[in-house]
């Protein structure tokens, strides 16, 4: 196995700015109505899956039950991640967030058609169960192609801006979901949106996905693929050379995402049902308390990609977890005043810490990776990350409250010192390398690159 590098490749032609905010505006629009779909899913599971699909197993077990399925999901994302990198690797970016769209789409449309259990009886949560794995599946290959195709377009200096676009859908996708579910669920009585209403937020997906699919399409290919594509270079195992080359680096963006994940999770789904059912406040309250987080965490989302490229992106995600970590105690004690300006503030001062370990994701993720197995370095971390992180994140947070509150803010605080010591072992180094150099040895590590190019 060779390990040389060969003569440099020609400098990628001046971006069109045009061609710029096409890429932002699909992406964002892209990631948004996906992150919609996934999060309309954990919102419906902390109101009403328990009750319309698992209500034999009593209050506590039909509400274990539905965050177990929630998780589960999570469980096929590195299958969907390993899937779609090796295509993504081969065939380009675009083919697969096109039929991750698609997939992400159908199975949300689907639950909103679904039976409930006191109509087909044990085929409805099987039946959940298997559509909630096709939205895991979808989402496992959404996020690696959506956030190098952004990354690899950015102008030099820029690309921690321009890889924060991928990102912001995440709260954006939670604001429009928030949004759409307080929406339906204020204009009708609780027994109307039990029976019917909360299907209407799950069915709206058919016009968004259409939506995403025509923007998306008019977006160029990546021009590292093209280049990779022009060089012909030999495809046969891009996934074989990702372990056995970079398996360290698929472990370090693992657990470097998995505190951001398991504390965004709560923020989603299970901080409203804490205040709904622990204390006592009104679902309307809790849904404006969770806009207000998403709008934060969209702010400060952007900021993080931005500061990324003035600070560091090592240093930024350090500043973000460290404040997850000395906030988690001083938050639940707002919380637990049961007011909603407070709750909401608790939420919002929260995502100063969740956006800067989460804008810069996706530009550190890429300078992480070798082209040649990029698209499924960053997916198959980012699905294992999600895995450790926020598929049982409100399931582990319900287990644990019994005990007391503070036994939730130690489970933030010790997952959140977890990322921060493994952002910590990036190093310094890759920090705006040549994206565009294809020819190098795919069986580089992180380590090889720092030595044979410097800084770059």
């Amino acid at each position: 196995m060779s390990h040389t590098v060969a003569s440099p490749v020609a400098p990628a032609p001046a971006r069109d700015r045009r061609e710029e905010r096409k890429v932002i505006a699909g992406t964002v629009v892209g990631t948004t109505i996906e992150w919609y779909d996934f999060f309309i899913f954990a919102q419906a599971t902390a109101l009403v899956f328990a009750t319309l699909f698992f209500q034999p197993m009593g209050e506590s077990g039909s509400q274990i039950a539905a965050w177990v399925t929630l998780g589960i999901s999570f469980l096929v994302r590195p299958l969907g991640a390993i899937i779609a990198g090796h295509l993504g690797d081969r065939f380009g970016r675009k083919l697969v967030l096109s039929l991750t769209l698609i997939g992400m789409g159908l199975a949300t449309t689907l639950i909103g058609l679904l039976p409930t259990y006191a109509q087909i009886g044990v085929w409805a949560p099987i039946l959940l169960v298997l559509l909630r794995l096709l939205q895991g599946f979808s989402a496992g290959g959404e996020w690696g192609g959506a956030a190098l195709l952004s990354v690899e377009h950015a102008p030099h200096g820029k690309r921690g801006l321009f890889g924060s676009a991928p990102q912001v859908g995440v709260p954006l996708g939670m604001l429009m979901a928030t949004g759409v579910l307080f929406a339906v669920r204020t204009s009708m009585s609780p027994e109307a949106f039990l029976e019917w209403g909360w299907r209407v937020p799950f069915l709206l997906s058919v016009v968004l996905i259409f939506v995403g699919h025509i923007i998306r399409k008019a977006v160029e290919e990546s021009p590292v693929f093209k280049e990779m594509q022009q060089l012909k270079k030999d495809e046969s195992a891009p996934l074989g050379e990702l372990f056995r080359t970079n398996t360290k680096n698929v472990i370090l963006a693992a657990l470097i995402f998995a505190a951001n994940n398991a504390v965004g999770y709560l923020v989603i789904a299970w901080f409203a049902k804490y205040g709904q059912k622990n204390l006592g406040m009104a679902p309307t309250d809790t849904l404006t308390a969770a806009l207000v987080g998403g709008a934060g965490w969209f702010l400060f989302t952007l900021f993080g990609g931005w500061i990324s490229d003035k600070i560091g992106r090592r240093l930024t995600f350090q500043l973000g977890y460290a404040f997850l970590i000395i906030w988690s105690i001083p938050m639940f004690l707002m919380m637990n005043t049961a007011s909603l300006p407070l709750f909401a503030a608790a939420l919002f001062v929260l995502t100063i810490g969740l956006g800067p370990s989460y804008g810069p994701q996706s530009a550190m993720y890429a300078e992480m990776f070798p082209a040649k197995v990029r698209f499924s370095g960053v997916s198959i971390g980012y699905a294992i990350g999600a895995i450790i992180g926020g598929a049982f994140a409100p399931l582990i947070a319900d287990l644990l409250l019994p005990n007391g509150w503070a036994w939730v803010a130690g489970y933030m605080i010790v997952i959140s010192l977890i990322s921060l010591v493994a952002v910590s072992m990036v190093p310094k180094g890759i920090q705006d390398r040549n994206l565009h150099d294809a020819r190098l040895d795919a069986t580089a590590s992180v380590d090889v690159l720092d030595a044979a190019k410097g800084t770059h």
